[in-house]
């Protein structure tokens, strides 16, 4: 089975099920109106500069760099990216109101991703719904933290995950 398409484990004891069922709540509280909570803010430009700047992130870990629709002021955001078939995608866990997805579609999907002290610039292409599913099962198997996110477990069919493709706007990274 290949990398892309391998599933994580789950927690082997019900000692860990707990703690990732509490850890999920914990998650979904820090954005319980559907966008983060001001520690929530904290964490993530602590994250976004970390992840920036950076080696010792997480692989798939980025920041997404997109000048705001109303204010013009870049806006960084830390995001993970998945892989699937070669190609890379940014996925919204918390759907089509993310500030950062009507930052982008603004923007004519133009932002700048930074990884590891390097940035690129890049074209987010919307992904048509019904391609979303696998990009939305590899998106769950690298950013354990989304999975409170999505009503859908790592596990789940892609029939599960298609059922709730439309609540997650998905992007294929392109080079400008």
């Amino acid at each position: 089975m290949s990398r892309a398409t391998a599933r994580p484990r789950a927690p082997a004891s019900r000692l860990g099920r707990a703690v990732v069922h509490r850890a999920g709540a914990l998650k979904r509280a820090l954005y319980r109106t559907g966008r983060p909570t001001a520690p929530m803010r904290c964490w993530n430009r602590l994250d976004a500069r970390l992840y920036a700047l950076c080696g010792l992130v997480p692989r798939r870990a980025a920041v997404l760099e997109v000048p705001g629709r109303h204010s013009g002021q870049v806006h960084r955001v830390p995001v993970a990216i998945a892989d699937l078939d070669g190609d890379e995608y940014l996925v919204s866990m918390l759907g089509p109101g993310a500030n950062w997805v009507g930052n982008v579609e603004a923007t004519g999907a133009r932002a700048t991703l930074r990884r590891r002290g390097r940035s690129v610039r890049v074209r987010l292409e919307p992904v048509p719904v019904a391609e979303r599913a696998p990009i939305l099962r590899r998106y769950l198997a690298v950013a354990r933290g989304a999975r409170p996110h999505l009503a859908v477990s790592p596990e789940a069919p892609l029939t599960e995950f298609a059922r709730i493709a439309a609540n997650h706007p998905t992007f294929r990274v392109q080079d400008r």
